[in-house]
Formats: C-alpha cells, structure tokens, sequence
C-alpha cells in the first residue's frame, strides 16, 4: 500500500515537472527578440549638371499701338453712318457723313467774297500803272502814286483774305465726310444719327490699329533685384545678342503663332505699385489679338549654366531650412541642407549643396532617418518643363 503512494506521488511529481519545463519553453519563446525590419525603400534620382533654358512667364495686357479718337471737328447735325461697328476699317473709309448744306452755302457766300474782292484789286492795280508814268511826267503829284498804291495793297490784303475763306470753308465742307485714318478695328458709334454735333459732344467713336500689337506687363523691384544677382552670381546668362523672343499664350493655353520682342522698358518706376513697365511688341496680321485682352508673355533666350534640377517632392522643409536625403557610396542615408532657386515646372534649381553624381531621395524620404540603410531604386525621369517660375 505504501509503496503504491509513493508510485502515484511520483508520478505526479514527474508530471508537474514536465509541466513546468513546458510552460519555461513557452516563455523562452514568447520573450525572444523579433527579427530586424527590412531597410526602407528608396526611389533616387542621380545629380547631373548641364546648361538648362530658362523661360520667364508673366500675365500681360495687350495694347493698340494706335487708338484714333474719331471726333467731329465742325458744328452739325449727323446725317448717316456709313460702317459697321466692331468690324475692320481701311485707311480712308467714311465712317460718317454730316448735313453738307449749310457748308455748301458758306463755301458759295465765301466765293462771291473772293470774287469781289478780286475785282477790286484788279482796278487798283490797273490805276496804279495809270498813275505811275504820269507822276514820272509830272502830270500827278506823288500824293496820287501814294494813294494808288495804298489802295492796290489795300484790295489785294483783301483778296487774300477772301481767298483764305473759301479755303476755310472747303475745309469745313471737307470735314462733313469723316474717313478712318487707319487700318483697324472700329468701335460703337457714340453718337446717332440725327443727333447735333458740337464741341461738348464731338466724339464719335474709336479705331485702334491691331498690326503690330503690344503686350505690357510689369515687373516688382524685388523680381528685377532677383534677377541681377543671379545675373552677377553666374547663374543666369542672358542670349549672345542679348535679345529676348516673346512667345505670346492666349487665354486657353494655346500659344500665338507670331513671336514678339521686347521694345520698351519704362526707365522709372511706378511709385504706387512699386513696379515699371515692360513692352512687348508683336505682329498680328491676322487681327487675333485685340485691344485689352490677358495674354501670357514668356521671354526665352535665357540660360542656367551648370544647373542642377531635383523634383520639388525630393526637397523638405526643416527647422534649419530645406534639406534633401542623399545616398552615400555605402548605401546610407544622409540629410544634407540645400540652397533652392527658382522653380523649374515640378523641378527646383538647387544653387548650393548637391553635385554631380549624388544620388538624391526623391519618394520616401518621409520614414528616413540619418545613417540609415536604404534599399534604393531609380526614380523615372522627369518631363522637360515649360517655364521657370518664382516659388
């Protein structure tokens, strides 16, 4: 019997044992260290340096280099309308006819003046070649050659006056028919028919020419600042002539057909917008550009030489300034500070900081941390740029 307990006590002895060597196995398992993540993924892209074209964009708005007041120059009533608003004038067009009679009556009264006055000079004169030989014989005193030729000089002041009206009065006459002086397009008609024209209300309408045409834009201090120092700096060369083409883009992003150039710069500046005024001028024979319409200039011609461009994803803001991830030779992970310039589309020119060959962060920089191991892959290229713009 007693050795019958002490087999069972053995036996449990064993058991709790056993359970206890299989409960410290499960803790030794449970409390063993994870295994190490794998490295982030990296896409990179390589640094390289090459001379990059650099395009300026601004809003511009287009000008007529000629916009003709069409005014009434004589006292009348408008008789007719002769064009068709809105639509393309020629030079000597008639736009509007005035009442013509009562100048007609002036230029015939003005005339018979002239003529009067002509037949009096004409028996002046012929008394003073009268007169003349007979006071040489003595036969007149010199008070009667006097008077002869006083009134010769008389008549004739007379008759040059009396011409000078009929001059006038073809004038007057000759303005009743109002013609465009140039080619262009035609405004509304300020004034109806019918309506009596004086000098408080002798406008009647506009022409503005539309080949060549201008574009104005402005440009701030601080832009014009800008540019110089990259200028002095080396990073911006202008064109060997130093000549800028204007591309002009319309309002639905299409670009114009004709090209332009820039033909004045304001030399003072605006003292209430803190800017001066550039002009670009551009043909436009087909008449598409109109006056007062928002275009876009971009002036090419300029240069970035040695440039280095990294997508604008690639660069981080810090506490410190902006930074970018690089890849080192071993495959870690370096923060290194960058001096950024101007935007290039979605790429940004980096004037300190990176060279040739460094192979920069462009997605996942987000989860990197410095020293860092990285598994890196190449990012796909980016697409040429349209413009540089100002961040």
């Amino acid at each position: 019997m007693i050795r019958r307990l002490d087999c069972t006590l053995q036996n449990s002895l064993r058991a709790a044992c056993l359970s206890v060597l299989l409960f410290a196995a499960g803790c030794e398992k449970q409390t063993a260290s994870p295994p190490p993540p794998p490295p982030p993924e990296v896409t990179v892209t390589k640094v390289e340096v090459r001379d990059t074209p650099v395009v300026n964009e601004f809003v511009a708005l287009t000008q007529s280099p000629q916009q003709v007041s069409i005014v009434a120059r004589v006292s009348g009533f408008l008789d007719k309308q002769r064009y068709t608003e809105g639509t393309v004038v020629k030079p000597g067009q008639i736009l509007f006819e005035m009442d013509k009679k009562p100048f007609i009556v002036q230029l015939d009264g003005a005339r018979a003046s002239q003529a009067s006055a002509r037949a009096a000079h004409d028996t002046a004169l012929a008394n003073l070649k009268r007169v003349k030989p007979l006071v040489e014989l003595n036969a007149l005193s010199q008070k009667d050659l006097d008077d002869a030729t006083g009134q010769e000089q008389t008549t004739k002041a007379s008759l040059e006056q009396a011409t000078a009206s009929v001059e006038t009065a073809k004038l007057n006459l000759s303005y009743t028919t109002i013609e465009s002086p140039l080619r262009g397009v035609a405004a509304a008609a300020q004034q109806k028919e019918g309506a009596y024209l004086s000098a408080q209300n002798n406008l009647l309408t506009t022409v503005s020419s539309l080949n060549p045409m201008w574009a104005n834009f402005s440009i701030s201090e601080n832009e014009l600042s800008d540019l110089r120092n990259e200028v002095r700096a080396g990073r911006l060369k202008g064109p060997q002539n130093k000549a800028l083409s204007a591309e002009i883009v319309l309002s639905d992003g299409t670009a114009f057909a004709h090209s332009g150039s820039i033909s004045f710069i304001d030399p003072a500046y605006n003292p209430q917008t803190g800017t001066f005024l550039i002009r670009v001028t551009v043909s436009n024979p087909e008449g598409e550009l109109r006056p007062n319409q928002y275009v876009k200039v971009r002036l090419k011609g300029a240069t970035r030489p040695n440039a280095i461009l990294v997508p604008q994803r690639a660069v981080q803001q810090g506490s410190k300034g902006h930074f970018v991830w690089v890849i080192d030779a071993d495959g870690r992970v370096e923060n290194r500070p960058v001096a950024v310039g101007d935007w290039y589309g979605d790429q940004w020119f980096i004037n300190d900081g990176l060279k040739a060959g460094d192979q920069v962060v462009v997605d996942g920089g987000l989860k990197l941390r410095a020293g860092d191991t990285a598994k890196v892959s190449a990012a796909a290229p980016a697409a040429p740029a349209a413009a540089a713009r100002k961040p």
